[in-house]
């Protein structure tokens, strides 16, 4: 970084790049994907047919490139709802509009096996940063568009995949109703995962509350998807390969540049089958 720069505190950059992420206009594509892992980013812009690094700072690694003829970044955000919510403030300055998480997750359904995929349709706000946003009765929920490229990308693959609800959660230990350090504990530990289970939700990740609700008040669009590692029912945690995930958000991006380009040429502002 820079060592010597000023800028103003309520929009801070550093010489025209945005503070965090370190991009500025052109260094990203109109549709982005959300890795927690930085490493995750490396991976991902390897699948793709052409990759140029672009920025790395912090826990924000991006690259551009192309995959399908499809314009395409991808910016790891770090874990959780804070330094997403970062990440994409700052996406969204340089040109980002479309926007899709991609991670792991813990299962609480005894139905969904590891290395299932899951596509999220909304989230219960228990991740700690949303509600800096907006009031907590304010929905988390995922763009129609994106989800729908998401569950079209898995049919055309062959995954096995589930359609639901996340618990996006601000702790991985206490928050998901794990024991804390030295065992320690609280009565709502007890509860949580069997209250969530009975209400339908599927899986508990930490990161899809903060981009949907962002993306109901901005306006941009926003899907998760998550590779299930482990399971809180059948008390399972396995090593699940990600590939699956990363081919499958692949082609949901080249889905929706080919959809979004049937809007602009017929002048419409969503999406539907007639439209081809």
């Amino acid at each position: 970084m820079t060592e010597n720069w000023k800028s103003s505190a309520d929009a801070p950059e550093m010489e025209g790049r945005q503070y965090h992420i370190q991009c500025t206009p052109g260094d990203v594509a109109p549709y982005v994907l959300l890795p927690g892992d930085p490493g995750r980013a490396d991976a991902i812009a390897a699948t793709w047919d052409e990759r140029r690094f672009v920025a790395a700072n912090r826990e924000h690694r991006t690259f551009t490139g192309t995959t399908g003829g499809a314009p395409v970044s991808v910016t790891s955000t770090g874990m959780g709802g804070p330094s997403t919510a970062i990440a994409v403030e700052e996406l969204l300055r340089v040109g980002a509009d479309t926007f899709i998480r991609l991670g792991t997750c813990g299962v609480i359904q005894e139905d969904i096996a590891c290395g299932d995929l899951i596509v999220n349709t909304a989230a219960v706000r228990h991740d700690g940063a949303s509600n800096l946003y907006v009031e907590d009765r304010y929905p988390a929920s995922a763009d129609h568009e994106v989800t729908l490229a998401l569950i079209e990308a898995c049919e055309e693959l062959g995954l096995t995949y589930h359609v639901g609800l996340s618990c996006s959660t601000g702790s991985f230990h206490c928050g998901q109703g794990r024991p804390g350090y030295r065992g320690y504990r609280q009565s709502f530990f007890e509860n949580i995962v069997e209250d969530l289970r009975r209400a339908r939700v599927l899986n508990f990740e930490m990161e899809a509350a903060a981009l949907f609700t962002m993306g109901n008040l901005y306006g941009f669009r926003s899907g998760c998807l998550c590779v299930a590692v482990a399971n809180r029912i059948t008390n399972e945690m396995v090593s699940s390969p990600l590939e699956p995930a990363m081919a499958t958000c692949n082609r949901a991006i080249q889905i929706l540049c080919v959809r979004d380009a049937k809007k602009r040429a017929s002048g419409k502002k969503y999406w539907t089958p007639r439209l081809g």
